[in-house]
């Protein structure tokens, strides 16, 4: 596959991950979820805006019955996190002994799914595992359990695949990396 630029805005960027390899690792990731949960019935927890194409892929990929519920965590301004978590829209469901499983778009520094663990926990929920779609490994922070990692990525800014740059790009069917 030959390497695709994009220009959003002001920036330009370049395919990183295919669609193609992404749709296999989340298929592989659907299989995994349900093999380990198979007589759990999970609720996923999409973190959004990022996760929302992650989200739809990977539960059309599940083999067994599971719910799929949204938060809405905001931490980011143009290409920098703001280090500010802001809870935007929250839980509504009864989290009490159910197995939650969050799918978040990237993991960075893990200030956000520190804060959302945290508060998942007041709730008394049976078990609560961490899906990420990329994963920094160099950028990370915080003491977090990621079960299902799809990819390790350098520390890039990256777009596509539900990944947006000021709200654009994010109906990309490739991940893009910023062009240096």
């Amino acid at each position: 596959m030959a390497t695709k630029e994009v220009k959003i805005k002001d920036k330009t960027f370049v395919t990183s991950i295919p669609e193609e390899t992404i749709l296999k690792r989340v298929k592989e990731l659907a299989e995994e979820i349900s093999s380990d949960y198979s007589d759990k019935n999970p609720l996923f927890l999409a973190v959004l805006n990022g996760s929302f194409v992650f989200a739809a892929d990977l539960v059309r990929g599940m083999t067994v019955p599971c719910e799929i519920s949204f938060v809405k965590l905001a931490s980011y301004q143009g290409t920098m996190s703001t280090g500010h978590v802001k809870e935007v829209i929250g839980i509504n469901e009864d989290l009490c002994g159910r197995h939650i499983i969050i799918l978040e778009d990237i993991i960075e520094t893990g200030t956000t799914m520190k804060r959302m663990m945290e508060s998942l926990g007041t709730r008394h929920p049976a078990s609560v595992e961490l899906c990420t779609l990329l994963f920094k490994p160099d950028r990370l922070k915080e003491d977090l359990d990621i079960k299902y990692v799809a990819f390790e990525i350098p520390n890039d800014f990256i777009i596509g695949y539900g990944l947006d740059y000021d709200q654009q790009a994010r109906g990309l069917r490739d991940i893009l990396s910023l062009k240096n």
